[in-house]
């Protein structure tokens, strides 16, 4: 069974929105996501400063068997990488795989529409999804 923080949105994608202001979010991957994906060995986000369209790819996660692709779940600028998983800051990428919803933040988000986020998925209606 997956854990869900029904504190945070989530999108069908599997990734997993933190509100920290009201015009910042945090960015990462569900529990699920990460369980199914397995060892996490390597993330990329070559998108920092980049202004996206929602559903736009910001960066991917490689696995040992597989690569997925990230999808910012609200139209933003992406305004931070997480050091502690980026190759050039701690190198580890494993903190998706042990805390996905605490030290294992993927991206900082600096949001255009705050009404944006009424479109994502409560916890209970990203718990409906995947069973």
């Amino acid at each position: 069974m997956s854990i869900i923080d029904s504190s945070l949105k989530y999108t069908p994608e599997h990734e997993w929105v933190k509100t920290i202001s009201d015009t910042e979010i945090l960015v990462g991957i569900t529990d699920f996501a990460q369980g199914e994906l397995g060892e996490l060995v390597y993330v990329e986000v070559n998108t920092v400063g980049k202004k996206l369209r929602k559903g736009d790819i910001f960066g991917t996660v490689e696995a040992v068997k597989t690569t997925s692709d990230l999808f910012v779940p609200v139209g933003g600028t992406i305004k931070e990488f997480n050091e502690a998983i980026s190759e050039k800051g701690g190198d580890q990428p494993g903190l998706i795989n042990d805390d996905p919803y605490g030290q294992g933040w993927i991206v900082r988000v600096e949001i255009n529409d705050p009404a944006e986020l009424d479109t994502l998925l409560s916890g209970d209606e990203y718990l409906a999804l995947l069973q």
